[in-house]
């Protein structure tokens, strides 16, 4: 390996250490039914989205991603206090992607993805989301989705190196 290679990968790794250490230390500070809306912003800052339930609830998105494996969802009830904290990038939310889902679907229950790529021969878009980095491979999540945005597979897949 280089030692342009090495460096990098050092470097990749003491990002990814740095921002999960920030994360733990905030994501402790956060309570949820005390913690309230405005404390939750000065936290985490301004999410990345926002989705409004039908019972007046929202929930704002901070993704990690592309370097981190973890995209939170935090749930602020209709009284302006945190309800809830959801690390979404899970087996059990990766199991419930389908076809037939639309891309806002996706969104809402796995977060921004890491990367979005166009296939223009084969007509699809897929997005994908790092899910761990282990023996010397970083494996992903992938989503397939149709010109109209419409999820027609997944699949996973793995590349060495961090």
């Amino acid at each position: 390996m280089s030692i342009r290679r090495l460096l990098g990968v050092f470097l990749s790794g003491l990002v990814a250490l740095a921002f999960s250490a920030c994360d733990a230390d905030k994501l402790s500070k956060l309570k949820p039914g005390i913690t309230s809306a405005d404390e939750v912003r000065q936290l985490m800052g301004e999410p990345s989205l926002e989705w409004v339930e039908t019972d007046g609830a929202r929930v704002w998105e901070y993704p990690r991603t592309p370097q981190g494996i973890v995209n939170y969802m935090l749930v602020i009830g209709p009284d302006k206090v945190l309800r809830e904290v959801r690390q979404v990038l899970t087996e059990e939310n990766f199991a419930k992607v389908r076809p037939g889902m639309s891309s806002d679907e996706v969104r809402y229950l796995l977060g921004r993805p890491a990367h979005e790529l166009y296939f223009s021969l084969k007509q699809e878009k897929v997005w994908d989301w790092k899910t761990k980095v282990e023996g010397g491979m970083t494996w992903y999540f992938n989503v397939h989705f149709n010109n109209d945005g419409v999820v027609t597979r997944t699949s996973t897949n793995f590349t060495p190196g961090p």
